[in-house]
């Protein structure tokens, strides 16, 4: 039987559970919910060794979070390049880099004040 919920937590620790599958680097989570004005309730990043490891994590998540809670994000960014695929469940937004693209964006140093769990 599926799971179903809404519960953007789980849906975040569903996430990094698909991250891990692939060998997904560097895997955060920041908690935005106590943050003023913040888009999200939480962003779920890693890094990807390449192009084709980004993709094998997006295919992971999508696949992980589908059976298991019944979503599907709502919109997806980035695919065509595979250095940054952006997966927006609305509540919780992954983020799959290459190591260079996530330094230059550098969301974690933009959402500072966030509390982070690191895996």
């Amino acid at each position: 039987m599926t799971k179903k919920t809404n519960n953007s937590k789980d849906l975040a620790q569903m996430m990094v559970k698909a991250i891990e599958e692939k060998k997904g680097q560097n895997i955060k989570v920041l908690d935005l919910r106590a943050l003023d004005n913040a888009v999200t309730d939480f962003f779920v990043i890693c890094d990807a060794e390449s192009g084709v490891q980004v993709n094998a994590i997006f295919e992971s998540i999508d696949e992980i979070v589908k059976k298991e809670m019944g979503e599907d994000p709502f919109q997806i960014e980035g695919r065509e390049d595979a250095n940054w695929i952006l997966m927006d469940y609305v509540n919780v937004v992954a983020n799959i880099f290459k190591p260079e693209a996530r330094k230059f964006y550098a969301l974690e140093a933009l959402w500072a004040d966030a509390k982070v769990t690191t895996y």
